[in-house]
């Protein structure tokens, strides 16, 4: 099984949430937060690669590398990125900004 096999399995789910949520979701946040995000997850993949405390097996990684980070390594930064807001907005109850709302009361 391949490490993008693998991810296709957590971020098929994310997909179908995203695609529920699509409409109340605010694209801008979410941009912002997934270049935060994958910065910093290269930055620390990589640190952690080069110390030997993670390593891919090089059969089951497609090739392609950020820095010596594989990019399978971030689907899981990408699955929370689109996910958790995506969720968020699926589970808030009443309005589609029903969190907004509390937080300026």
């Amino acid at each position: 099984m391949t490490y993008w096999l693998l991810n296709a399995v957590f971020l098929a789910p994310v997909v179908v949430v995203l695609v529920l949520a699509a409409r109340r979701v605010r694209w801008a946040a979410i941009g912002l937060t997934a270049a935060v995000l994958l910065v910093m997850t290269a930055v620390f993949d990589n640190i952690m690669i080069g110390v030997g405390l993670v390593d891919y097996d090089p059969r089951y990684i497609s090739g392609a590398f950020i820095g010596i980070a594989p990019l399978e390594d971030f689907a899981y930064a990408i699955a929370a990125i689109l996910g958790l807001p995506s969720l968020w907005h699926l589970l808030a109850r009443g309005s589609p900004r029903a969190g907004e709302e509390k937080a300026r009361a």
